[in-house]
């Protein structure tokens, strides 16, 4: 009640306080409906739009964030996989691998070093393709491209002029297999060039260093050499950088030449070899107290060797002189296969058949012929010879093991098969006579009677019939060619002059003189077929 007295007291005295009334404003004018729904969409749109843009403005950063991890990852990765199949070493702040055959046993002074770095050559906000790899390698200059040592064998040497810009075509860059890294095509190539520029620099010392008949010539990417008369070896290499003159180049001179991809592929194997003697050549010792050298070098002085014995160790071939003789053999079986070939086109009667062995040495290769006549293979097996081609020679061995040794002239070894072609004709003869029960009165290889002949000698044979009547006698020679003389009975013998001395009858039994035969009209296909048909006609009837 107090409190209630001193309120209504202050109101009232307004001594203490007053009461103003308070002004009320106009009321705001009703609005429609829809506007309201329309302001309030707005404004949910608007913050659902902002939540949204936070959102991703939150996510693209995490997508970089992710990027960027990822492609260190995938960095390191790739470094990974390089490690497993290159040497690397890390010198400061570089990576740098090792291209070169050092490990292997090369010698060549090429340092042969590459350098790892990081690919940083794409956009983050593009797309990544699909081939991109965050890891490059840089080579050196002189290694870049592609290279081949290319051996080829010519006829006829060319100026002195036009030695060393011999036409070279590039051959196309070997194509990265599928699933591995583009890094690993680039290095291998980059090695390949360096092996090819070993070998050549081997050739090339070897080339000054030995001395020939006939010097060898070494002139700008080219090595020359003679190993047969009027025959040039020629050994290049080729190398073809990336650049776009060189590639304009290499389009214009494209043109076929013959390879010896043999030579090639062995001159790799030989590089290869000298690099393991190079490191089996390193062994300690044994005992340690020995000097260093080859083993049977170290034995050379307890086992008393002689002079001939420490020269055969000391002398090794090298790698340009081994070639030469592979390119000997190789040129040497070529110029066999085609003499072989060119006389059994030429000549149909009697054939002659080669067949060469797959199983070869690269410095003596071996082919069996075999020269018979159609129709009677089974009969006519005299004739087997078995050549064996070396590298400045052939040797050849008869059925009966007669050797003949041939030089590497083509014409030898053409007249030596065609005297055995026509020594042929003269033992069908022979075996023919022994089926067709004929006599072989007499036989020779070699006839003393008669023209010379140009090639060989000319041989004959003489055969009679089984009742003796009639004989056969065949003179066949390597230019002259066969000649078929016949000997009738006297009593067939009408032309004869009446002999004073030859008065009994029974002097009439024997043979007369030798009538030759028009061998060229007889019919048959071949000679041992027309000689089959002469016997059967001058045989007797058993009926």
């Amino acid at each position: 009640m107090c409190v209630l007295y001193d309120v209504l007291s202050i109101v009232r005295d307004k001594k203490f306080m007053t009461l103003d009334p308070v002004s009320q404003d106009a009321l705001p004018p009703k609005q429609n409906p829809q506007t309201l729904q329309l302001i309030s969409k707005k404004k949910s749109l608007a913050g659902a739009a902002q939540i949204l843009l936070k959102g991703a403005e939150r996510l693209t950063k995490s997508v970089t964030e992710n990027q960027e991890n990822k492609l260190q990852r995938d960095f390191n990765s790739e470094l990974l996989r390089l490690r497993q199949h290159w040497k690397l070493r890390k010198v400061g702040d570089k990576i740098l691998g090792d291209l070169s055959y050092r490990s292997a046993g090369s010698l060549f002074p090429h340092h042969g070093t590459f350098e790892v770095i990081k690919n940083t050559d794409i956009d983050l906000d593009k797309k990544i393709p699909e081939d991109y790899c965050p890891l490059d390698v840089q080579i050196p200059s002189d290694l870049e491209g592609s290279a081949y040592i290319k051996v080829s064998i010519q006829k006829q040497a060319p100026d002195i002029g036009d030695l060393g810009t011999v036409n070279l075509f590039k051959r196309p860059l070997p194509k990265s297999k599928p699933g591995s890294p583009h890094w690993q095509t680039k290095l291998e190539a980059a090695q390949n060039v360096l092996l090819c520029k070993e070998i050549f620099a081997q050739l090339s010392r070897e080339a000054v260093q030995i001395k020939s008949q006939i010097p060898h010539i070494v002139v700008k990417n080219q090595i020359i050499s003679q190993p047969f008369p009027s025959l040039q070896l020629s050994i290049s290499l080729c190398h073809s950088s990336n650049d776009k003159k060189s590639q304009k180049s290499a389009t214009e001179k494209q043109s076929p030449e013959d390879h010896l991809y043999v030579l090639e592929h062995n001159l790799h194997l030989l590089i290869r070899e000298f690099h393991k003697q190079t490191l089996s050549s390193i062994m300690m010792p044994h005992p340690a107290s020995a000097p260093f050298g080859h083993k049977r070098m170290r034995l050379s002085g307890p086992q008393a060797f002689d002079k001939n014995e420490i020269n055969s160790i000391q002398s090794s071939e090298g790698l340009l002189e081994k070639i030469i003789k592979q390119a000997k053999h190789i040129f040497l079986r070529s110029r066999t296969a085609a003499t072989i070939d060119s006389l059994a086109s030429r000549i149909e009667d009697p054939q002659i058949q080669a067949h060469w062995s797959n199983i070869n040495d690269v410095y003596e290769s071996s082919v069996k012929v075999l020269i018979t006549s159609q129709g009677y293979e089974q009969i006519c097996k005299s004739i087997q010879l078995q050549l064996n081609i070396g590298v400045e020679q052939i040797r050849v061995v008869h059925r009966d093991g007669r050797v003949i040794t041939l030089s590497h002239q083509e014409q030898e070894l053409q007249d030596f098969l065609l005297s055995q072609m026509s020594q042929h004709q003269v033992h069908a003869v022979q075996q023919l006579a022994k089926v067709m029960g004929w006599q072989v009165l007499s036989f020779s290889n070699h006839v003393g009677l008669g023209p010379i002949e140009s090639i060989g000698n000319a041989s004959a044979i003489t055969v009679a019939s089984p009742n003796g009547d009639y004989a056969i006698s065949v003179r066949n020679g390597p230019e002259s060619g066969s000649k078929i003389m016949v000997q009738f009975p006297r009593n067939q013998c009408k032309d004869l002059p009446k002999s004073d001395v030859l008065q009994d009858s029974k002097w009439n039994h024997l043979r007369g003189p030798f009538k030759e035969v028009q061998w060229n009209k007889m019919e048959g296909r071949n000679f041992v077929y027309k000689m089959e048909l002469l016997m059967s006609a001058l045989s007797p009837c058993l009926l």
